[in-house]
């Protein structure tokens, strides 16, 4: 497991997690402090949308009903543009929170984020997600791999896929750190035995991380991420070949 390179610093530590200053946070929220670092979702405090308080870093993905032809690589802010049907690849580098490729309307996208493992055992940072925009529209999202031991590209299936469902009335956030921030993985070394678990994004156990995005109508997919763990890693898991 790797204790360095999360995107909230060199090393680690509660300390550079609460100076979380990140380009796309909420301007509005203050920085957390090392005490605001939560063991459990059950201690947080929420806020009337859902979301817990404190600073974040923003991620809106927008469905547009035409495709974009402008160059959207690099320096675009917190949001990805996909097609308002259809389906798109978010590909996920490990780094500092940043949109790498904003125009996902060509099939794909790019986002940067933190590893979410710090060697706790925890993640290290939690993910919240609401959908907005006009009523009626849908969404799903799924983590997804390529595992080295089965050169098999699979994808979170079952209640490991994140299901947005835009419906009159106020949207809340949701945790989906456990959905979004880690994949099924064979953690079995012995190729004749299958031991499905959850790991964290960019385990060394696999490369090409990515989020499949399959849209349905839904205008908005508002997204944060808080330096705040809320979610264990691991457990067991289902998954499809993608």
């Amino acid at each position: 497991m790797r204790a360095t390179r999360t995107g909230f610093g060199a090393v680690t530590t509660l300390a550079t997690l609460a100076a979380l200053t990140l380009a796309g946070c909420d301007s509005s929220a203050t920085s957390p402090s090392a005490a605001s670092l939560q063991p459990s979702k059950a201690s947080l405090a929420l806020t009337g949308n859902g979301g817990p308080s404190g600073a974040h870093y923003n991620l809106n993905i927008i469905g547009v009903p035409k495709d974009k032809s402008a160059d959207f690589s690099g320096g675009n802010g917190g949001r990805i543009f996909v097609d308002l049907v259809g389906s798109t690849k978010i590909n996920l580098t490990e780094g500092s929170f940043e949109v790498l490729d904003a125009n996902g309307t060509d099939g794909a996208a790019a986002f940067q984020l933190p590893n979410p493992d710090n060697g706790t055992g925890q993640l290290a940072y939690s993910v919240w997600v609401r959908s907005l925009g006009k009523p009626g529209g849908s969404a799903s999202m799924a983590s997804c791999f390529t595992e080295f031991e089965t050169a098999t590209t699979w994808c979170n299936s079952g209640s490991l896929v994140v299901s947005l469902n835009r419906v009159a009335g106020g949207q809340k956030f949701v945790d989906v750190s456990k959905q979004l921030l880690q994949v099924c993985a064979d953690v079995n070394s012995d190729p004749l035995v299958t031991d499905l678990q959850l790991v964290s994004l960019f385990s060394s156990l696999g490369t090409d991380y990515f989020w499949q995005y399959d849209n349905n109508g839904l205008k908005l997919a508002q997204m944060r991420f808080y330096p705040i763990s809320t979610t264990a890693i691991g457990g067991t898991c289902t998954r499809v070949a993608k």
